[in-house]
């Protein structure tokens, strides 16, 4: 499946503190699907706490319908509970089936088009976790398969278990954070998507990353664009098989993110970010 080379990562829509209205949420995505985003990433977990489980998926849903699109890959993900405001996991194959039929429930949706492990659980052998995730793809329930925070053991594992439902690795990767790269590499050998969670290295503003990598923000000063923007395009630049997601709560944030697709580094401004 073909989808643009930025997506949207829903997160902060419903874990963000304040964070948006229903509303402003809504012209979010919708300012994404706008701007050529055609997948969006979500999960069940993602709430304040656990009275309002699923908030975000529910979001995203809404936002779609309200939209009329019909050409999106909404990717969403199982294996964290929440007790009260705490994160918990249970990659067990039953749990991850309540927790993929609720997904379904509360997307509409008769298919999920990409459904993830959220983080393995040390409590579940990890074969286990993906003999459930094969069954959801046997029995029709999910179009695809990724995986979350997974190392190289973990991921070829996976691929011998759940073949080729198998199309994704997510785990965290940022200017600040690059000590998964050779999950990246290893992701972009075998050709699954690599999609890095908080591309931006969770900072909140242009400041903080220019203090992690100030190549990031001389580079997007001599192409006059944003330091988001630059490291989206980096980050692009690793590898054909990279997909971010980065997170926004402002319509301007993903059109800026989006943009991202069409910047292109010199070898040098590359050269310079890869050793930042």
């Amino acid at each position: 499946m073909t989808v643009g080379a930025i997506g949207l990562g829903a997160m902060p829509l419903s874990t963000k503190q304040p964070r948006p209205s229903p509303a402003d949420a809504e012209v979010v995505v919708h300012a994404a699907l706008d701007a050529g985003v055609t997948l969006i990433d979500t999960a069940d977990a993602y709430s304040y706490d656990e009275a309002e489980f699923g908030h975000n998926e529910e979001l995203v849903a809404l936002a779609l319908r309200s939209y009329g699109r019909a050409n999106v890959l909404v990717a969403t993900k199982g294996g964290h509970t929440r007790q009260g405001r705490e994160w918990g996991l249970d990659g067990s194959p039953g749990y991850l089936r309540k927790a993929c039929e609720a997904s379904l429930r509360r997307l509409h949706v008769d298919v999920i088009g990409l459904y993830q492990l959220h983080r393995p659980d040390p409590a579940t052998p990890w074969e286990e976790s993906m003999g459930g995730l094969r069954s959801l793809f046997d029995d029709g329930l999910v179009r695809m398969v990724g995986i979350s925070n997974a190392n190289n053991a973990q991921i070829d594992a996976a691929r011998a278990i759940v073949g080729d439902a198998l199309v994704s690795v997510q785990n965290q990767f940022s200017p600040g954070y690059r000590s998964s790269a050779v999950e990246l590499e290893h992701s972009a050998s075998l050709g699954l998507a690599w999609l890095p969670w908080s591309p931006f290295g969770g900072v909140s503003a242009a400041g903080a990353l220019d203090a992690e990598a100030p190549a990031f923000a001389e580079v997007a000063a001599e192409l006059g664009v944003s330091v988001y923007r630059v490291t989206l395009a980096w980050h692009l630049a690793q590898a054909d098989v990279v997909l971010p997601i980065p997170g926004a709560t402002r319509p301007t944030s993903i059109i800026d993110s989006a943009a991202a697709a069409d910047l292109d580094l010199s070898p040098d401004q590359l050269a310079r970010l890869n050793t930042a």
